[in-house]
């Protein structure tokens, strides 16, 4: 594996890092300082629920808290936290979110640790690295519920696309004809997007961390690091792979859904010790959420949260550039214009709000493959103690919404293999490119 200790442009900014051999990765990451309402409703075709207007059952279930600051990344699926307090959904549970918005995943890990935020809109896999110690200060975790599947994107410079990269096959012919080492970009080193770019660069027989370059840039500043020609690709959420299309210096290869049809994406993550000294604040929290999440999948109200969560306070992207893919809407920038019905989703009757035990694992059985964790966690019982199945069962009952029968669900990802969570260290090393 190779060990390059080259520095990065320093125009990456001081959250940007250069990723290198598993070891020094984990070491890296573990000490690093850089990674340091019901009218509304009604009106969208959403019925109230089931639920009194009091929004709480007086009494024992009332939040013990009832401001809650809830972190976020400008990101186009950061839409549920945004638009739960802009629609007062969480005012008809009894609380006020507080969205603030933050510069890093980094920055969301280390506020989440010290309090300085309640909860967040923040990748599933940061949740799991942080509770086993692999992705700073070890913490108990716990993801409340999952906040969006689908709609991610790797963007390759157009610079490599005119080089003849025209898609992630011709990657290692490039790399073994042209001598040249190539840098790709994604946001947290156990998160989502750094967990797609590996998984399709080793799909197409390139590994991610010995044959390029594999760097972290928080999502708001992966377009101009690409502009100025720090990446040749990176991986993140919409709408940064739509804007670099639109500016003309990148070129869609692959949508997350094309890597994994309804994946885990964003989740709606606390400490443990939020979950234990507030339950009922953070069941309404849920309820909020899930309320907001289902009206979001209405398509005739996604304008209408276009319109909000691309001002500047929180996506601060031309509201043309949002709109497109969160419609589903993709221009490639290759000259391909379509439509994919597998675009963002944000409830699909409840089936993307679970959190699914397997999901969670998923994330571990890749940070084993690729050297973040040195040896099989308790896959199964890790996930139990993250993912708040029992709270989130009680909420969505609560709201009339129906829970999956199984924690478990099945997939085929874009290589071919299914994950169903029943053997996960087999799965794990059945890779044959891995760290």
């Amino acid at each position: 594996m190779s060990h390059d200790s080259a520095k990065t442009p320093a125009v990456l900014t001081a959250e940007t890092t250069l990723l290198t051999a598993p070891a020094s990765r984990r070491q890296f990451i573990q000490h690093s300082g850089l990674l340091g309402a019901a009218s509304v409703a009604a009106s969208s075709g959403l019925l109230s629920l089931g639920l009194s207007s009091g929004a709480y059952a007086a009494g024992s279930d009332k939040p013990e808290k009832t401001t809650v600051k809830v972190g976020f990344i400008p990101l186009t699926d950061c839409a549920p936290i945004v638009m739960a307090s802009k629609l007062g959904f969480d005012k008809k549970y009894g609380i006020s979110i507080e969205a603030s918005k933050e510069a890093s995943w980094a920055g969301v890990r280390d506020k989440l640790i010290n309090g300085e935020l309640d909860a967040a809109h923040v990748l599933y896999g940061l949740i799991y690295g942080v509770h086993l110690g692999v992705a700073g200060p070890k913490k108990d975790m716990a993801v409340l519920m999952s906040l969006n599947n689908n709609g991610q994107s790797i963007t390759l410079s157009k610079k490599l696309y005119d080089a003849g990269v025209t898609d992630g096959s011709k990657i290692k012919s490039y790399l073994a004809s042209s001598g040249k080492q190539l840098t790709f970009a994604q946001t947290f080193p156990t998160g989502t997007h750094a967990m797609w770019l590996n998984y399709w660069l080793a799909s197409h027989g390139v590994n991610p961390y010995a044959d390029v370059k594999n760097i972290v840039v928080p999502p708001p500043q992966m377009v101009s690091n690409m502009q100025i020609g720090n990446m040749d690709g990176f991986c993140v959420g919409e709408p940064w792979g739509a804007r670099a299309v639109d500016m003309g210096i990148g070129v869609l290869e692959i949508t997350s859904q094309d890597v994994w049809r309804n994946h885990p994406e964003k989740v709606l993550g606390v400490t443990k010790e939020f979950v234990e000294k507030y339950p009922n604040t953070a069941r309404a929290m849920i309820m909020a959420v899930l309320e907001t999440c289902q009206w979001l999948d209405v398509m005739r109200n996604r304008p209408e949260a276009v319109k909000i969560i691309s001002q500047k306070a929180y996506v601060n992207a031309p509201e043309a550039t949002v709109f497109g893919r969160f419609l589903g809407r993709y221009d490639d920038g290759k000259g391909k214009t379509y439509v994919d019905g597998n675009m963002m989703r944000f409830f699909r009757n409840g089936q993307t709000t679970f959190p699914y035990l397997s999901d969670g694992m998923w994330f571990l059985t890749q940070h084993k493959r690729w050297g973040l964790l040195d040896k099989h966690p308790d896959y199964l019982a890790v996930a139990k103690q993250i993912n708040q199945i029992g709270l989130y069962t009680d909420a969505a009952k609560q709201l009339g919404i129906s829970v999956p029968s199984s924690p478990m669900r099945s997939s085929r990802l874009m290589d071919g293999k299914i994950w169903d969570g029943s053997n996960p260290a087999a799965y794990a090393d059945s890779f044959k490119i891995k760290a």
